[in-house]
């Protein structure tokens, strides 16, 4: 003890150097650092190119730009409108304007090619492509209205479009603006993901804490981290204790106590302790970087329902261009005169535009990948999200995701009464404590919660694969597995083979039996809920682990799943998939990324659950950054309600065009 005094003593005193030396020099060096070199600091701690930076402003400027344009084609539109005479006529007011057409027409020019001029250019790179989609729907709809339009001012019989075509343009350059600014707003989530690394580290080089700017860091730096700081880098702690707030990067509400050995994720905000940590990722290699990575990933692929709405685009286009056409012909074959039959080819262009079905997918998409990222949920396949509402059939992992994946004393049995439970735990806790082992340091915990003093043990001995021995204040301890009992012979009583029990450790003293402590991996908390609510939902939930038969039924038991697949291997989990997926079974897998890569790959759907700082498990479709089960279920409901929006969003779409179409093409002219 006295060494560690010593010990503690003596790493403090740099430490309170370091910490007085660094505030001095600290916030001089910050603000030269985020004032000189911020545009380099961002391109560095992201690790993003800087083209990505620019794209950032050109989206600003966009957003500017339809903005202008949006407020000069509306205050151009109010006059074209007043003057219609068609609007005239529905309101019941005239207005005699001398040269009224022609005044719509010059206002109406300057609407169609400056408000119009984003449609315009974005029809010719379609058509370019061979892809015609909603900037064609929306160009040819307010091309053809100018154009007749125009024709109508200088003479040809008819009504004129021109207000139809400012009402239009405006309609699309406020629905644009409104969904660029939108995806701006998404896409602030990342900027925030990029602003929570902090400018400048402290590093800590011969025993002082020097100020640098983050991008100098390498790894295997050691750096200081003060009360209420970013941490600057991922890294482990080397020395120190505190709470850390990491709910921006992980979505854990709560903060999480970090001591010596344990991970720290760069971005997350230390509480109350200093902390030295030991840097592991930076720049393009941290785990704030993979998210904004991901995330900007999936912003940027489309998936299938977004697919979906080009293809309706394309279509509508066809079907305007096919139905306009078809009107003129009728017409003209029923005996009525061009100037109507035209009249009535324009109408049916113009109203097959509509704006809903432009903003209908690009909006949930970006706001639900973005929303989903600032709580822990990583989408790394768009398509795999939205079929998440598919899901028949969900195979959970057990250890880590279920369960806590740490072994906690189950039951403490004497068996007779020369020796209480509390003594028995006492002096196995004298030998264990020369132990790193898992059984070893769950006797450890529990002896440490009732308060027990550890006694000191002498002669300590490991029995490979069997337990422990040593002498505690002069007796012989043995804490041993069932295969020692079974190798030498011990008659101990049967009832020690519990239900569900993983793990059970026997105490000798002096080579008697004296009881047994068992141990099984603790159901999470959160477990039950998850599984309730994906029954709820009709979803059924399998067990899937390498524990035997008794394990995974007490398990399973207990959360009240449909089944379970105990001693199952790593290389088997994938035929398991297989099999349920030939049963015409839509399947997700979740598990931990690592032994469960080729299942988490043949899934319809795998869910990475608790990779924590290993966000790039590759063969996940999703990442859950918790090993919290009741973020599965948040995950498939939230993916049933983002494909039911965008749904909803083409329907309404889809169901104007079928009511106004033919409506427009005169069906009930008489």
């Amino acid at each position: 003890m006295e060494h560690k005094h010593k010990h503690s003593h003596h790493d403090h005193s740099p430490k309170g150097k370091a910490e007085a030396k660094a505030d001095q020099v600290e916030e001089r060096l910050e603000e030269k650092a985020l004032h000189g070199h911020s545009e380099a600091m961002h391109h560095d701690t992201s690790g993003r190119p800087p083209h990505q930076e620019h794209g950032h402003d050109h989206h600003r400027m966009m957003i500017e730009d339809f903005k202008k344009r949006f407020w000069i084609s509306l205050a151009l539109s109010i006059p074209v409108i007043i003057i219609s005479p068609m609007v005239q006529h529905i309101l019941g007011y005239s207005l005699a304007i001398p040269y009224n057409m022609f005044i719509a027409f010059v206002l109406s020019s300057v609407i169609y090619f400056y408000g119009g001029w984003p449609f315009l250019t974005g029809l010719l790179e379609e058509v370019k492509k061979g892809t015609p989609g909603m900037m064609t729907l929306i160009g040819v709809a307010i091309t053809v209205a100018y154009l007749y339009s125009s024709a109508v001012a200088f003479g040809l019989p008819g009504m004129d479009f021109f207000w139809e075509l400012a009402t239009l343009i405006v309609i699309m350059l406020l629905g644009h603006w409104i969904e660029m600014r939108s995806v701006l707003g998404a896409s602030k989530a990342l900027e925030l993901l990029v602003s929570m690394m902090p400018a400048v580290a402290l590093l800590i080089k011969d025993g002082e804490a020097v100020p640098v700017r983050i991008e100098e860091l390498q790894k295997n730096d050691l750096i200081l981290v003060k009360p209420g700081e970013k941490v600057p880098a991922d890294g482990t702690v080397e020395d120190g204790e505190s709470h850390l707030n990491e709910s921006m990067l992980t979505g854990e509400s709560k903060p999480v106590k970090k001591l010596k050995g344990d991970s720290v994720i760069g971005g997350s905000i230390n509480g109350n302790g200093s902390l030295r940590v030991r840097v592991e990722h930076t720049g393009k290699e941290s785990y704030l970087n993979k998210v904004i990575n991901l995330v900007q990933e999936a912003q940027k692929t489309k998936s299938e329902t977004q697919r979906l709405a080009d293809r309706a685009a394309k279509w509508l286009t066809y079907i305007a261009l096919t139905a306009g056409f078809g009107t003129l012909a009728v017409w003209l074959l029923l005996g009525q005169d061009f100037a109507f039959s035209l009249e009535r080819m324009v109408t049916v262009m113009v109203i097959s535009c509509p704006h809903a079905l432009g903003l209908a997918i690009p909006l949930v998409i970006a706001i639900s990948t973005a929303v989903s990222a600032n709580n822990g949920l990583l989408i790394r396949n768009r398509t795999a999200f939205e079929n998440s509402r598919k899901i028949t059939t969900i195979i959970f992992d057990k250890t880590g995701t279920l369960t806590q994946g740490s072994h906690e004393i189950a039951a403490v049995v004497a068996f007779d009464e020369a020796m209480d439970e509390r003594e028995m735990l006492r002096l196995a806790a004298g030998v264990e404590q020369n132990s790193e082992h898992f059984i070893s340091q769950s006797i450890l915990r529990r002896v440490k919660e009732e308060g027990i003093t550890i006694p000191t043990s002498e002669s300590f001995n490991y029995l490979p694969g069997k337990g422990l021995e040593g002498m505690v204040e002069g007796k012989d301890v043995k804490v041993v597995g069932p295969n020692f009992i079974r190798e030498f012979n011990i008659a101990v009583p049967s009832s020690a083979a519990e239900e569900g029990v993983e793990t059970v450790v026997y105490a000798l003293i002096e080579g008697k039996p004296v009881g047994y402590i068992t141990m099984r991996d603790q159901i999470r908390p959160e477990s039950p809920e998850a599984i309730r609510v994906l029954k709820k939902n009709g979803i059924k939930n399998l067990l899937l682990t390498g524990d035997n038969e008794r394990v995974a039924k007490s398990v399973s038991d207990q959360l009240q799943m449909d089944g379970y697949l105990a001693n199952v291997l790593p290389h088997q989990k994938q035929e398991k998939v297989k099999e349920l997926q030939a049963q015409d079974e839509f399947v997700a897998m979740t598990g931990d990324g690592v032994n469960d890569a080729p299942a988490l790959a043949q899934a319809d759907v795998g869910i990475a659950v608790g990779s924590g700082t290993d966000v790039a498990a590759e063969t996940a479709d999703i990442i859950l950054v918790n090993n919290n089960p009741q973020d599965i279920a948040s995950l498939i409901l939230f993916g049933k309600a983002t494909y039911k929006k965008m749904i909803q969003n083409l329907v309404w779409a889809t169901g104007y065009n079928v009511i106004a179409l033919p409506l427009a093409a005169g069906v009930l002219y008489q």
